[in-house]
């Protein structure tokens, strides 16, 4: 699963790490074993940003091919303290105007939840 994390009209990027410096992408992570998607979701956010959350929608689903992966990507509005989890090397927020997506993976996502946006 993926995360558009959306908190105070920002978006909260992720570096994992072992990433390098100037790579960002958005909150994942696989599913344990009996949860659904949206569970998923809301525990990795949880882990990794320790923030709670709410979906408010499934943007969509798409191939991860480099990994032979699916990713399926949600709309979550966060809120709480941010305390960056083990597996994180950092984070950043980006206005929601200043979001570009990027051509691979979760970058699919932004570019339709962007194009979804209002204007």
């Amino acid at each position: 699963m993926a995360g558009i994390v959306e908190m105070d009209d920002h978006i909260l990027l992720v570096r994992n790490v072992g990433w390098p410096e100037t790579w960002f992408g958005l909150v994942s992570g696989f599913l344990e074993a009996g949860e659904t998607p949206q569970e998923g979701m809301l525990r990795e956010l949880h882990e990794e940003l320790g923030l709670q959350g709410t979906i408010t929608r499934l943007v969509g689903v798409y191939p991860f091919t480099e990994r032979n992966e699916l990713i399926i990507a949600f709309h979550v509005r966060a809120t709480g303290e941010v305390v960056v989890g083990a597996e994180l090397a950092g984070y950043k927020r980006v206005h929601k105007a200043k979001l570009r997506p990027w051509p691979m993976g979760t970058g699919l996502a932004v570019s339709d939840w962007l194009a979804s946006q209002p204007s």
